[in-house]
């Protein structure tokens, strides 16, 4: 991807990120490269024993995507065929594909108007004598309300599998997102704040014998070369990729605090227009892996910024439950109404570490050109779209 220009505005400019840590990088690949420890080399166990460190957590296991750890998660708790397992209709697809990749069938939620991450009110009632498993997703790098998630898993003896693909550093009640649930799933895609120069992935737990199955499950079932005593999987982290990851690690708060910044940025410049933009809650630290805001006109904005050079995306305007691969469920639209009209109105903005100030400036004041004369007063904020489905809600 080109580095950002005074013209154009990329969603996401990992060229200006490797040009920050481009020594560093290069030479970390180039020791994997001399020692030729290409299949879980040394940098493989380094990185795991310091995202455990950066997590707050025991254990790390790295493997090669983020659905592969929610997978193997969901395989080291022994859930499988005839289980059931809740998860959250607004959510990249990856979170349901773990669960059906160990036979088990995904049973949906929908979500809280406010953070847009699962409603624990709605958990309970999709409790079934064969649910088995909770994956509350950390969504847009905003961490769900755990509390009462593990409250509930507690009183009906469920696992809880974190999926914290987005929320590398991030915090609920000052515990590290990934450090809660029983296990956590996380991806080094190259677009998340901590991703990799390919597909990657990663797990924590506190749990000494989960993390021993999932060392064997990601190594074809080996507990040592040639004995394997279960079926597993080929599911490991390239050295490279664990090379690259262990420099991006060190400056991962860094550019997270700058992401929180830009953030910041982004709603004090949208205060004035008819625009939701995204809140915390006490209880949440986001990383703002996205930048996710909500309009009325989402799909003529989306057009107008791009023909102005600005890159913006929509995560994901067609919810899971109305995803031809998941008829089988049975859902039918309606089902999960705050899903469905938000995923008509959600836009992601340009949000990486290396943004400028300029370019948000840019970005703002185009969306607020495309508004003209639909741009509000302070006075009357109150009316504006949030406002309005609160009260319907």
């Amino acid at each position: 991807m080109e580095a950002t220009n005074s013209k154009t505005v990329p969603f996401v400019d990992l060229a200006a990120q490797y040009a920050s840590i481009q020594d560093e990088v290069n030479a970390a690949m180039a020791r994997v490269l001399q020692k030729t420890d290409f299949i879980l080399g040394k940098d493989v166990q380094a990185f795991e024993e310091e995202f455990a460190a950066y997590s707050e957590t025991k254990y790390s296991v790295g493997v090669d995507s983020g659905t592969s750890a929610i997978e193997l998660a969901l395989r080291a708790y022994n859930v499988g065929a005839g289980d059931e397992v809740i998860t959250v209709a607004n959510t990249f697809i990856a979170t349901a594909l773990g669960a059906s990749f160990v036979g088990a069938k995904v049973v949906l939620v929908d979500i809280d108007p406010h953070t847009y991450t699962i409603d624990v009110n709605k958990i309970e009632a999709a409790i079934t004598p064969r649910t088995k498993a909770i994956i509350p997703v950390h969504l847009y790098g905003q961490p769900a309300d755990m509390d009462p998630i593990m409250e509930i898993a507690r009183r009906h003896n469920l696992i809880v599998i974190e999926d914290a693909c987005q929320a590398h550093g991030s915090y609920y009640k000052g515990r590290r997102a990934g450090s809660i649930g029983h296990a956590a799933a996380f991806s080094f895609y190259p677009g998340k704040n901590l991703g990799a120069y390919g597909d990657g992935g990663g797990l924590t737990t506190n749990d000494e014998n989960v993390y021993k199955t999932l060392l064997s499950l990601r190594n074809y079932g080996q507990t040592k070369k040639y004995h394997h005593e279960v079926i597993g999987f080929n599911r490991r982290l390239d050295t490279l990729q664990a090379a690259v990851l262990r420099v991006k690690l060190k400056y991962l708060d860094q550019w997270n605090n700058a992401r929180r910044a830009h953030a910041e940025r982004y709603s004090d410049l949208m205060a004035n227009l008819p625009v939701v933009t995204p809140k915390e809650p006490d209880y949440a630290q986001s990383i703002y892996h996205l930048y996710v805001v909500r309009v009325q006109e989402r799909e003529a904005l989306r057009s107008y910024l791009n023909d102005q050079g600005i890159t913006a995306i929509m995560h994901y305007p067609l919810p899971i439950h109305l995803q031809p691969a998941y008829r089988e469920l049975g859902y039918k639209r309606g089902d999960f109404p705050i899903t469905e009209r938000y995923a008509d109105q959600i836009l992601s903005l340009p949000m990486y570490a290396e943004l400028t100030d300029e370019a948000i400036e840019r970005v703002v004041s185009n969306i607020r050109d495309f508004l003209g004369s639909r741009t509000v007063s302070k006075a009357q904020e109150g009316q504006d779209l949030a406002a309005r489905e609160a009260a319907a809600d």
